[in-house]
């Protein structure tokens, strides 16, 4: 184990830059100073080289090639080499230009001018084989190695993000499992949490929630109700009417939900536990555990009631038969305004074929599972 592990971390180190692999173009006016240059080059083992004597096809070539190098001459009609560095920098803010000034101007001005431009290095003229391979080699060097790290931080950004994909997806299904948890219960199917994300989303959008806002409420929704895993089965199974104890129990099971939720860094735990806390909040200022009123009660929870409420009358439970479409339909008008958002119900109304659907679609799934097992 040991021998494989070191095996892979070799192979994550960054390989030796190579100078000689580095793309060099020339620039200068004069055709027989490109030509001393590249012959010296090409001598030292370069031989990615491209010329122009052409200062202002500099910008394209670049663009499009990415030079690791680029030896320029300074002064050069119309487009002198203060020019071509100035649109460099202008066009790569971001990147490491490698300029080589290629000059017989040997005044500290210029040395200065040329430095304060961005170029890294100078050659003077005529040229000198030894001094020409040894600054090109130089600001190859410092290029490759700036590009090498660049790929290696891609490298490292992509694993985290794969990392945090991971986690996140591993995150979800513990979600996933504990809302069912807690639905099993009640239930013994647990597809009551899987219609509810299906039917918030649809409200949520149909009510202009951006996609992000959708995607974490449908994420979230499915605890809303987790906080009954501690109501006992006498409570919540019970066949019949509760006494005040015993629906002072289950009331509980929002408070409960929103403490086994609450005290993370995670936006979606966040939601999850306001949602458990406020889900069985009323329009009207009647509901539980704070009484909030009206807009008081987050969005996500008025979606989470209305859809909670429909999905519950409609569905079968050991202590009563499920309602008919109709009945739980009515039960949302007569009870808008006081119970729900009414906004929130007239939207779950104008989108109740797509509901209807999904519910259809979650119950042809029960029925096929059941055959097969």
């Amino acid at each position: 184990m040991e021998l494989a592990s070191k095996t892979t971390l070799a192979s994550d180190e960054p390989a030796a830059v190579k100078p000689q692999e580095g793309k060099i173009l020339i620039v200068d006016d004069n055709p027989v100073n490109i030509a001393i240059i590249e012959k010296i080059l090409r001598q030292g083992g370069y031989h990615r080289i491209d010329s122009t004597i052409d200062p202002g096809a500099v910008r394209a070539l670049y663009r499009n090639n990415r030079y690791d190098l680029i030896a320029l001459d300074i002064h050069m009609p119309v487009w002198n080499g203060f020019d071509v560095m100035e649109q460099l920098r202008a066009d790569n803010p971001e990147d490491y230009i490698p300029v080589l000034v290629l000059t017989s101007d040997n005044t500290i001005e210029t040395h200065h001018r040329c430095l304060a431009s961005g170029a890294k290095d100078f050659i003077s003229k005529p040229f000198k084989k030894e001094e020409v391979l040894l600054r090109v080699r130089n600001i190859l060097e410092v290029r490759l190695l700036h590009n090498q790290l660049l790929h290696q931080r891609d490298i490292l950004e992509e694993k985290v993000l794969q990392r945090t994909e991971q986690l996140y997806t591993t995150q979800l299904k513990l979600i996933d499992s504990l809302a069912k948890t807690a639905e099993y219960r009640e239930s013994q199917t647990g597809s009551h949490v899987s219609r509810m994300s299906q039917y918030v989303t649809i409200v949520a959008r149909e009510l202009g929630l951006s996609t992000d806002e959708c995607e974490l409420l449908q994420q979230a929704s499915p605890m809303h109700d987790l906080g009954k895993i501690a109501i006992p089965d006498t409570v919540l199974l019970k066949n019949g009417s509760l006494d005040e104890h015993e629906w002072e129990t289950i009331k509980s099971h929002a408070e409960v939900g929103a403490r086994i939720l609450s005290g993370h860094d995670s936006k979606l735990m966040q939601v999850a536990a306001t949602i458990a806390r406020t889900h069985h909040e009323r329009w009207d200022g009647g509901g539980y555990p704070a009484g909030l009123k009206g807009e008081e009660i987050p969005l996500f929870s008025r979606i989470v009631s209305v859809c909670d409420v429909f999905d519950a009358l409609t569905s079968e439970r050991p202590y009563r038969e499920g309602w008919k479409i109709s009945k739980a339909l009515n039960y949302l008008r007569d009870n808008s305004g006081s119970q729900f958002d009414p906004k929130v119900v007239n939207v779950f109304e104008k989108v109740i074929d797509q509901i209807l659907i999904c519910r259809q679609a979650d119950i042809d799934s029960g029925v096929q599972n059941a055959l097969l097992n």
